[in-house]
């Protein structure tokens, strides 16, 4: 079969991509972003699209000529700049239903109806799959419990992060009952509803039998990782409260953080209830863990992805601190330059212009959409800075307080930013 996934570059939607092209279907992935995907994937073809473009029936016609199948892996947790939940969950797919007849479509839902019902991520998943019941297709639904896989993106990069940190388990929510289900089993079941195996008109929660805590799921995973048991610190809900807050600020900044008050309020109320499978062998988290064990790189994921809030706040304060206090103090800092020769006309406008160009920096790095190109600056500016002291008061390089010195490290923690900004 020829086979649409929507989402194709996405933690599940990759993942499937990978299964049904090594099954022999030929795939065609659609993504808003595919230049490093199609660079891991050449052998799929990829379709550069924004889903949320693709309000209207005309909007899909093209993107289904050849196609026999869709497969929808596609979703967005909450709104943000780059983000609209209603366009991508709802109004995209019943633009689809309506010229998507005859080919069948697989649909990636959750339980809709548990907790969190009326977030504006379950309530588009709601109608969508309404939507897709009351038309004319052939359909199979799956609702995938807590998706466990090689990689990790969102609610299992968390647990992992949660599971590396130092010598506690810090945790809200510890005894929230939890249930799972393999990356590899959702992309096998996606495989049987193309082949029949699942019949047409399903609607199938996909998860494992077995349920633990949120807490016994961190620990499995911390063994996973190597790491000695560490007790746990149980947290005050009003720790879970400044946690959104501040994923969700940093949401509406172009951050995908797995702390927003949608996911808080999923595991507030637990991921457990979905009913087993029928006739499928789904695997635990544990057999699923010791399936891929994992590697020294896993690790340091783990420990950066806890890490990777800490260097960009940093960069962020320092930027807009080293600009902010230059300007307080811009008599002082435009007298270094005075005294290394420069007239004083010259020495206000290049503490004035290298002021506001550090918090602008800092304002940058904060932004995701900015934050490439801030990081880089950054980094070109402080060369700058060092080779401009160097020519200009050579001497503080001996300075006993090292303020040319202390660039380096700055330099050095915007390089790791760079290493670690891509989420996927």
């Amino acid at each position: 079969m020829r086979v649409l996934i929507l989402g194709g570059n996405g933690f599940i939607g990759a993942a499937v991509a990978r299964s049904l092209a090594a099954r022999g279907h030929s795939v065609v992935a659609l993504a808003r972003d595919t230049e490093i995907a199609a660079r891991r994937q050449p052998d799929i073809d990829w379709v550069k699209a924004d889903i949320a473009q693709l309000s209207r029936p005309e909007d899909w016609r093209p993107l289904l000529q050849g196609i026999d199948a869709v497969v929808n892996c596609a979703g967005v947790l909450q709104d943000g700049p780059r983000d609209d939940v209603t366009a991508v969950q709802f109004n995209a797919m019943n633009a689809l239903y309506q010229v998507a007849s005859p080919r069948l479509v697989v649909q990636i839902s959750a339980r809709t109806d548990d907790v969190a019902a009326d977030s504006p991520f379950f309530a588009t998943k709601r109608r969508a799959d309404a939507a897709l019941r009351a038309s004319d297709l052939a359909f199979v639904i799956l609702r995938p419990a807590i998706v466990i896989g090689r990689a990790a993106h969102g609610c299992s990069a968390l647990l992992r992060a949660l599971a590396a940190f130092p010598l506690v388990t810090p945790l809200v929510f510890a005894d929230s009952r939890m249930q799972f289900v393999s990356l590899d089993d959702v992309a096998c079941a996606i495989a049987d509803a193309l082949s029949g195996l699942i019949p047409a008109g399903s609607d199938l929660d996909l998860a494992a039998t077995q349920t633990m805590t949120l807490a016994q799921a961190v620990a499995r995973h911390r063994q996973w990782l190597g790491l000695p048991p560490a007790p746990v610190l149980t947290l005050p809900a009003i720790c879970a409260r400044i946690a959104s807050g501040c994923a969700d600020l940093l949401g509406r900044l172009g951050w995908r953080s797995p702390l927003r008050s949608t996911a808080l309020e999923v595991a507030a109320g637990g991921v457990a209830g979905h009913a087993a499978s029928s006739g499928r062998n789904l695997r635990s988290l544990d057999q699923t863990l010791a399936s891929n064990p994992a590697s020294i790189q896993d690790l340091w994921f783990a420990r950066l992805y806890l890490l990777k809030p800490l260097v960009f706040g940093t960069l962020c304060l320092f930027w807009l601190l080293s600009g902010i206090i230059a300007l307080l103090r811009f008599d002082a800092s435009s007298a270094h330059l005075a005294a290394a020769g420069a007239p004083v006309a010259l020495a206000y406008a290049i503490t004035l212009v290298t002021s506001l160009a550090d918090i602008a920096l800092g304002i940058g790095v904060a932004v995701r959409r900015y934050a490439k190109p801030a990081l880089a600056s950054m980094i070109a500016l402080s060369l700058a800075y060092l080779a401009s002291a160097t020519v200009l008061a050579p001497g503080l390089w001996a300075d006993p307080l090292g303020p040319l010195v202390k660039v380096l490290p700055s330099i050095v923690l915007a390089l790791v930013a760079l290493a670690i900004l891509d989420e996927r």
